[in-house]
């Protein structure tokens, strides 16, 4: 690693920068923010899951999940930047559609961009 430019004092020009945290576009970041956000959930009082690592759970007495869903998110937005968006509608190109009777996934959009794409959406 070579100092920043600018950074480099005089006749110390072989001396390098230690790192503090991990920086983005690393190979380690990944691991580094996946142990920082592992960590936060956890203290939250959240099990990882044996067969899939990067899943938690924690389970209910009451069987109400909105309180303790309430509770996670204030308690992320507290130690991460983050922002609610709302209801989930895309993800990833698949569309989201939530009502009381239950989730529908689709990728309808997905399928015409292909059709619109190869000139077949006419057909």
């Amino acid at each position: 690693m070579e100092q920043p430019p600018g950074f480099v004092a005089q006749g110390e020009s072989g001396l390098v920068c230690k790192l503090r945290r991990s920086l983005y576009g690393l190979k380690q970041s990944p691991r580094a923010w996946f142990g920082k956000f592992s960590q936060v959930v956890q203290n939250f009082g959240m099990t990882r899951s044996e067969a899939d690592h990067s899943v938690f759970y924690c389970h209910s007495s009451s069987g109400n999940d909105d309180i303790k869903i309430s509770q996670l998110k204030q308690y992320l937005f507290n130690h991460f930047q983050t922002k609610d968006l709302g209801h989930l509608k895309y993800f990833l190109g698949i569309e989201v559609a939530q009502s009381k009777e239950g989730i529908v996934i689709s990728q309808r959009k997905y399928a015409l961009d292909i059709l619109q794409e190869t000139s077949m959406s006419n057909s």
